[in-house]
């Protein structure tokens, strides 16, 4: 098992990214490593800037260790991270199911959460959601696979609690799980290692900006600039809109199915995935009350977990016996399933070819992302920050800029400059495309002030320097 989980999930990215042929860091990431980056260089991250999304501290050490081999060989990795942390998913996805129903059962679960176009769109940009949700799935499966294995199940809770702060509530209930089991002496270390991550995340906020509770209130700061919603009362409302945005209306019906089914006909099966649902949701709605963004992929631990039910949908009915009278029932709903992953195609095809493929107009998919972002690489030789600050329309180029130039991102500034370099979007489809939300601030930095002149330029994008 030790060497067949590695070699699965290399080959799974491989296969995956094959096809799929993008792969970039998205903006919150490309923070994270730039921050990372002055933590290696000895200078206090820039958590201040405009905009700046919420700290992620096991992505920032990421940084760190990455720093020294520049910026192309940082995000190359974390290109390959993004795609092993696909294929990790499938694969833990793919324990579950076949942990608490049969094999059959991971098959289809894995092959339910491979297909959602969310969970794919996000984890090619490498947001830090798909190694969240993969290390909480991987102690559930740990769990699944020895009851109250301890240390090990909150070691990996406590990886992912430095990436997204709900793994603190699954780390908190199941160390009240293990209470009855433990003595004095294990409950006070146990308790320490559900401690770690967030008494090591507000660590991190306090050292580097005197406010233990930084990224909690940067969040909320950022949400309420975006215009994102949030608060308790409209978790019901968009955390199941999200979900079925996620899931899609096959994976939905198939979970629906696969859920009242296994609870049903195998709960003893599926009270540890039921339960683990329950509190993904709990955790959901915390997020909300907190003050924090109800997004897409906030519900994505929720999701995978609902694919292991939409797996039992369709081919739960391998775990019961032959003899079972009720077998046939089972059989005869993954039928329906079946029906209705096959209707859902003519919808599912063309979303996704709109996504990945590069044939389709510019502002319609992540290839042209990608394009404007490796543009924009393109053309850092020809921006120089000894001339003065770097001017940009908005503000998804400014992580980026700063890790390729190892400059701080506040040399980066939306905002007219006098002196210093202008980077501007070379046509009015890379500047839709290229920004980061349509609420975001932006500034006109044409007409272009007297003094600079063109210094580079490519399909997406121009760049003026005031240097002599």
């Amino acid at each position: 098992m030790r060497v067949r989980a590695p070699l699965v999930i290399v080959a799974g990215a491989i296969l995956l990214r094959l096809p799929i042929g993008i792969g970039f860091a998205n903006y919150d990431t490309l923070y994270s490593l730039v921050w990372g980056q002055q933590i290696a260089r000895g200078q206090n991250p820039s958590y201040g800037t405009k905009l700046a999304p919420t700290p992620h501290p096991l992505l920032e050490a990421l940084g760190v260790v990455l720093a020294p081999l520049g910026a192309k060989a940082t995000l190359a990795i974390v290109v390959a991270i993004a795609y092993l942390s696909l294929a990790a998913l499938g694969y833990v996805v793919f324990l579950l199911g076949a942990r608490w129903f049969s094999w059959p059962v991971g098959l289809a679960a894995a092959a339910f959460v491979l297909s959602r176009y969310e969970v794919l769109s996000y984890g090619v940009r490498a947001y830090a959601d798909l190694p969240y949700v993969v290390l909480v799935l991987a102690a559930l499966a740990l769990e699944s696979h020895r009851r109250r294995a301890g240390l090990p199940v909150l070691a990996l809770l406590a990886l992912a609690g430095l990436l997204r702060p709900e793994a603190w509530l699954f780390a908190g209930v199941y160390w009240c799980y293990l209470w009855p089991a433990r003595t004095p002496r294990e409950r006070t270390l146990l308790a320490l290692a559900v401690a770690a991550a967030p008494v090591g995340w507000v660590i991190s906020d306090w050292a580097i900006t005197g406010h233990p509770l930084w990224s909690l209130t940067n969040t909320r700061a950022t949400a309420h600039a975006l215009k994102r919603p949030t608060g308790i009362l409209n978790v019901p409302y968009y955390g199941a809109r999200r979900l079925g945005e996620v899931l899609g209306p096959d994976g939905l019906a198939a979970a629906a199915i696969g859920g009242i089914l296994s609870l049903w006909l195998a709960r003893e099966r599926a009270l540890l995935g039921a339960a683990a649902g329950v509190l993904a949701v709990l955790a959901l709605a915390i997020v909300g009350a907190a003050g924090l963004p109800i997004q897409d992929r906030y519900v994505f631990l929720a999701a995978a977990i609902l694919t292991v039910f939409a797996g039992a949908g369709l081919a739960g009915w391998f775990a019961l016996a032959p003899e079972r009278p009720r077998r046939r029932v089972w059989r005869a709903a993954s039928v329906l399933v079946a029906i209705a992953v096959l209707a859902s195609l003519p919808w599912q095809i063309p979303r996704f070819n709109r996504t990945f493929s590069s044939s389709v107009p510019a502002d319609q998919s992540l290839s042209a992302q990608q394009r404007i972002a490796n543009d924009l690489i393109a053309l850092t030789p020809a921006i120089s920050p000894r001339c003065g600050r770097i001017a940009v329309p908005y503000s998804t180029p400014v992580p980026l800029l700063a890790l390729e130039l190892h400059v701080p991102p506040t040399q980066v500034v939306v905002a007219q400059i006098a002196r210093g370099t202008i980077v501007i979007p070379a046509n009015p489809a890379v500047h839709l495309e290229y920004i980061l939300d349509r609420h975001d601030h932006q500034v006109s930095l044409e007409p272009i002030p007297a003094g600079f002149r063109l210094s580079a330029s490519n399909r997406s994008w121009r760049v003026y320097s005031s240097c002599a």
